[in-house]
């Protein structure tokens, strides 16, 4: 191609961001499986070449993807635990969290259930993890001690899993029920 005709190269301060973007939208479609440099790069509407500039792998990739979906989902917890403004909003606030910031966001339930499974595989996503169960902890630790913070934390994975999974899912209802007997 002559260079007359070539078009010309324009500044794309978001193409990083647009790559992570559309990462998140083959994950949340075709699981972690689907994602390739080329798949994202068609996503992203990209030259090909852009996903490796920006990213030294698909691992690489993977992590910044997955880190951006646990920070929007860690934002909005940390959100919800500082207003609660004592311990039995909290645990309000913890069953909303569960029942509607993550049971009824079918597309983030999905990324996070295939971030838990890239995790049992790959070392890079489970600091993902390690790191979102931290933020998870220490939003707990405004309203209940260390233990039972971590113990909370795994009680809502633990609740989540089981009713994404379930062809009988806990109802809200259900689900405030068990955080009650948990936390009496």
């Amino acid at each position: 191609m002559e260079a007359s005709t070539r078009r010309p190269r324009r500044h794309d301060p978001d193409r990083r961001d647009r790559i992570i973007d559309a990462a998140l939208a083959i994950i949340a479609e075709r699981g972690v499986a689907g994602v390739s440099h080329r798949a994202v790069a068609r996503a992203a509407d990209v030259p090909l070449g852009s996903t490796t500039y920006h990213f030294t792998s698909l691992d690489d990739l993977l992590a910044e993807a997955f880190t951006r979906h646990a920070d929007s989902i860690a934002g909005v917890f940390e959100e919800r635990m500082a207003a609660a403004p004592d311990r039995s909003a909290a645990v309000e606030s913890v069953a909303e969290h569960i029942s509607g910031d993550l049971l009824d966001a079918n597309r983030d339930l999905v990324l996070s259930v295939e971030l838990y499974v890239a995790a049992a595989r790959k070392p890079a996503l489970r600091a993902v993890t390690q790191a979102w169960m931290r933020r998870s902890r220490q939003a707990l630790e405004h309203h209940f001690d260390p233990g039972t913070a971590r113990e909370l934390d795994a009680l809502i994975e633990g609740l989540v899993l089981h009713s994404a999974l379930s062809t009988d899912p806990m109802t809200p209802a259900q689900v405030r029920a068990a955080l009650h007997r948990f936390l009496p």
